[in-house]
């Protein structure tokens, strides 16, 4: 889901930004621990890829999906004054505590689901599978907070969100489009104030 807002971002910061400074911006990013970020993404796949061949990372993968959700609201925290890294907070923390109430793993709405492929909806009905969704039942805790909301056609990707994943995606996009149009407009007003400015006189004998 954090795709859509990237995208719709990147889309709408070169409208308004321009192809050319927009894309410029990209290379003044500035970000306390920005590290963190794609460590994260690496150890998630691995963990996506190698958890079922392990007992005891399978076993701990709810675990560990919390703690790399906790080091990226750190990261957030620490640039919280990057304009929509608030909104990324909120939306991160509520899919964190949705999943740290339920074993460390997103329920999913089987109303919801069904506009999903039949293989993932069987996928999780398995009770077996090492995934990091779950089908949701009568026991699930803060089921409001799950997926639940089904997206399909016209919608462009079909899938099914969060509430979280809805203002985290909001943040996402606020940021992007700030980051590609940030000095625009000063950029602008600077080559018509020096475009305008009087050419001097000739010193008159």
């Amino acid at each position: 889901m954090v795709f859509d807002g990237i995208i719709l971002g990147f889309i709408v910061g070169l409208i308004r930004g321009g192809f050319q400074h927009g894309l410029q911006q990209f290379s003044r990013i500035r970000l306390k621990g920005g590290l963190i970020f794609p460590i994260l993404l690496v150890l998630q796949l691995l963990i996506f890829r190698f958890q079922g061949d392990s007992e005891w990372l399978t076993a701990a993968s709810g675990y560990i999906f919390l703690s790399i959700y906790v080091a990226g609201m750190i990261f957030l925290w620490l640039n919280r004054d990057q304009k929509g890294f608030r909104s990324i907070l909120v939306g991160v923390f509520l899919n964190f505590l949705v999943m740290a109430v339920n074993g460390g793993r997103m329920p999913v709405s089987m109303n919801a689901a069904m506009v999903l492929d039949p293989i993932y909806i069987e996928r999780l009905m398995d009770t077996t599978a090492t995934t990091k969704h779950f089908l949701m039942d009568a026991s699930t805790r803060l089921s409001l907070l799950g997926d639940i909301i089904p997206l399909s056609p016209p919608y462009p990707r079909t899938q099914v969100i969060s509430i979280g994943d809805i203002i985290m995606n909001i943040g996402i996009f606020l940021y992007i489009v700030n980051l590609m149009t940030v000095g625009k407009n000063t950029s602008s007003s600077s080559v018509v104030r020096t475009s305008d400015a009087p050419e001097h006189a000739e010193p008159q004998n």
